[in-house]
């Protein structure tokens, strides 16, 4: 099935905390997809070649981390927008994956709805740009 929607995929090991996210983006308009975890995130990742991922970092079996490195290594998937949403609130970590890793947004949980919505609209708005 052919969809003209923005394509968002939510890698994350909490079914709550992607159903609450699949909800607030459907709203906005998004078409989400959630994958249990690091390596259904990457799977779901290259088979819908998504326009947004949004990715938790405290993950069982494969983090945060190594599938924000196995993407990169992708000349596929290096370019899809990555924002960071996680329970990690420390300012270093922020500012690592921010000013190191260059991930394209981090939010921290609990997340706002409305600062879920503004935060993904922005950053395709971005995305979109950059194309241009």
């Amino acid at each position: 099935m052919m969809t003209d929607k923005t394509r968002i995929i939510c890698i994350e090991d909490e079914p709550e905390t992607t159903n609450l996210m699949k909800l607030i983006l459907a709203r906005e308009g998004y078409e989400v997809l959630g994958a249990n975890g690091g390596e259904e995130g990457l799977a779901l990742v290259n088979e819908h070649h998504p326009d947004l991922i949004l990715l938790d970092l405290m993950m069982p079996e494969m983090d945060g981390t190594q599938v924000f490195q196995r993407l990169k290594e992708n000349e596929k998937t290096r370019d899809i927008p990555v924002i960071v949403v996680t329970a990690k609130v420390q300012s270093i970590d922020i500012v690592l994956w921010r000013q190191v890793a260059k991930v394209d947004d981090y939010i921290t949980k609990p997340f706002r709805p409305e600062e879920l919505a503004e935060r993904v609209k922005y950053v395709l708005a971005q995305a979109r740009e950059k194309e241009d």
